[in-house]
């Protein structure tokens, strides 16, 4: 008598999907170096390819929520899924900065059908009492693509050159479009017919709470992304070779999933999400000015531990901004509209922040001044998250 396989849970299934998509997110840093030198890239031109597959987000992320709502959530992921591995594997047969940067946006319009649908989707497949530990695993996927991206980037485009890197990439996501379709119930998401898109898009942007969530994100993912975005780039300027400079750049993003996974840990377990927004805010901002304000004495191994701590203290921020965004959602038919919103600001301050940063580290001629940017950002965030959670009158 033959025993079956174990079968996958679908809720993990779909936090693997989301895995694979920020692949995509964090491809481009480890291949920064060889892109520069064969196709001449600049600091700048770098830093909008990194942000840019969130371009696609920061201008249309609320209308692929509305999209994805009235598609159903598990067909929106696969869609979303197959476009990512069609342009990734295109973008590794072209030769020029334009193309490469057209099918970055492409990936951007593939990453939000597979991604805005997905905190709902989670919702449908897990019981209620689970809800706030699986949404912390959720808020994972990004730091999690991340970090693989940087452990395992350096030595595919070592061996095999940036474009297996991309085509290898493309592999992966259709196989994983596969594996949804095959896991995931279609039946998983059963509340009523959504109402008419405007309904849904009108209450969605006239609640005060998908504001909040959305803006703070983007004061939080801005930041992040520029930090261990250009890492790779930080490192091999001064000198380290390039995989000690992955390994070190993968345990920072590594450390942000720590942070996601405790959050959503202490969310179950009843800690405030006021109290998990004011110790992520306040060490991102006093790791960030530790690590790049040229603290006197501090040795490299000490600024290596504040980038951790950025990193993980700034994890407990998106997985209790999931949360959040689940309990201020109007209703059920705008969940993937809300988190649409929050991953349009998200877009934004990703596609914003490494730029901006880049500016201002090649304007003073070095990386010192760039806690400037990180510190604002903190502050300003924190503020946000205190307003979202403030005791109900």
């Amino acid at each position: 008598m033959s025993v079956p396989a174990p079968r996958v849970p679908p809720a993990l299934v779909v936090i693997l999907a989301g895995v694979t998509a920020a692949l995509h997110v964090g491809k481009l840093a480890p291949a920064i170096a060889t892109l520069q030198s064969a196709l001449g890239l600049t600091l700048v031109q770098a830093g909008f390819l990194l942000s840019l597959v969130q371009g696609a987000g920061m201008l249309t992320g609320v209308a692929f929520g509305v999209v994805a709502d009235g598609l159903g959530a598990r067909r929106s992921m696969v869609l979303g899924l197959a476009v990512l591995a069609a342009a990734s594997a295109a973008g590794g047969a072209v030769s020029q900065v334009p193309a490469l940067m057209v099918l970055r946006a492409l990936e951007g319009f593939g990453f939000l059908l597979a991604v805005l649908p997905a905190p709902g989707l989670v919702r449908a497949l897990v019981a209620p009492g689970r809800l706030n530990a699986t949404l912390g695993l959720w808020g994972a996927y990004m730091p999690l693509g991340t970090a693989l991206a940087m452990l395992l980037g350096p030595g595919v485009v070592l061996l095999l050159g940036w474009r297996a890197w991309w085509w290898v990439l493309a592999a992966a996501t259709a196989t994983m479009a596969v594996v949804l379709l095959r896991t995931v119930p279609a039946t998983a998401v059963t509340h009523a017919a959504p109402a008419p898109w405007r309904a849904r898009l009108a209450r969605t942007l006239a609640a005060p709470g998908p504001w909040l969530v959305a803006l703070t994100f983007a004061l939080y993912s801005g930041q992040w992304l520029a930090v261990v975005g250009f890492l790779p780039t930080i490192y091999t300027a001064a000198g380290l070779p390039g995989a000690v400079t992955g390994v070190l750049s993968a345990l920072a993003a590594a450390a942000n999933i720590v942070g996601n996974i405790a959050s959503g840990r202490l969310l179950q377990r009843g800690v405030a999400p006021r109290r998990l927004f004011i110790l992520g805010f306040v060490t991102m901002a006093l790791a960030a000015t530790a690590t790049f304000a040229g603290t006197p004495g501090l040795p490299a191994w000490a600024r290596f531990v504040a980038v951790l701590l950025f990193s993980g203290f700034g994890g407990l921020i998106p997985a209790t901004l999931f949360a959040q965004a689940v309990r201020v959602a109007p209703g059920p038919d705008t969940l993937s509209t809300t988190v649409g919103w929050m991953q349009q600001w998200s877009s934004f301050g990703q596609f914003a922040g490494p730029p901006l940063v880049a500016a201002v580290a090649s304007a003073a001629g070095g990386w010192q001044a760039t806690w400037w940017v990180t510190g604002a950002s903190s502050v300003a965030g924190l503020a946000l998250a205190l307003l979202l959670t403030r005791p109900a009158r």
